[in-house]
């Protein structure tokens, strides 16, 4: 007999949505919790450095990480991420505006009992 685990790993879309913004070669990228108790984990897992580690194929030169807790929300912004930014960029998203997909796809331990607080893939 198998013990069921206590914690399961799902995308960070599931307890999140996210915007991303730009201004020259900074990205901005906010994410904000679906439900109240899924705020936590955002806290403890998407970390300024868990981000930089996410986003290590754009090199940015920096990741700073605000905290909104009244909006149950992170802003992270990535400094020298966007190739040089609109006017300088080659980039087919020199505005980065996909960059909230990436890290969308963050994995995240989640506790069993907070499941049904999860987003589900359209069916």
């Amino acid at each position: 007999m198998t013990t069921p685990s206590t914690h399961l790993t799902v995308p960070l879309w599931q307890l999140a949505h996210g915007r991303t913004g730009d201004k020259g070669n900074r990205s901005n990228i906010s994410v904000i919790a679906w439900e109240p108790a899924l705020y936590p984990l955002l806290l403890e897992q998407v970390t300024a450095d868990s981000v930089a580690r996410r986003f290590s194929h754009r090199q940015p030169s920096r990741v700073q990480r605000f905290e909104l807790p009244q909006l149950r929300a992170l802003n992270l912004v990535l400094d020298d991420a966007l190739d040089g930014g609109v006017n300088d960029s080659l980039n087919l998203d020199s505005h980065g505006k996909a960059l909230s997909y990436w890290l969308m796809d963050l994995p995240i331990s989640v506790p069993a009992a907070l499941q049904p607080l999860l987003r589900r893939p359209a069916k």
